[in-house]
């Protein structure tokens, strides 16, 4: 059935369509804090810690700060596989109901 954009909006479909859409983005977005701002605390309480030679010239902190940003990249691959997968999908068969 057809609906106005505006019956679209007010629908239940609409509002769980948001709703996941913000618990994805929220929860990758606060594993994405927690690495980053846990790295800068590393960095500033734990110096000795993170300056421990792991080579010849290589510290502990440059394979951690290696490491925050290939899981930042995982994180967006995530988001990115979800959105392909269910969010665009989704929004695409709601978008189809709408009266033009």
């Amino acid at each position: 059935m057809q609906k106005t954009a505006r019956e679209m909006l007010d629908s239940p479909e609409f509002k769980r369509l948001v709703r996941n859409k913000w618990v994805v983005s929220t929860i990758l977005t606060l594993c994405l804090f927690v690495l980053y701002y846990g790295f800068i605390l590393l960095i500033a309480y734990a110096k000795p810690w993170m300056g421990q030679k792991v080579g010849e010239a290589t510290t502990l902190g440059i394979p951690i700060g290696v490491g925050v940003i290939i899981i930042a990249w995982i994180l967006t691959f995530i988001y990115v596989a979800w959105a392909n997968r269910s969010h665009d999908a989704e929004a695409g068969k709601l978008r189809g109901n709408v009266k033009h």
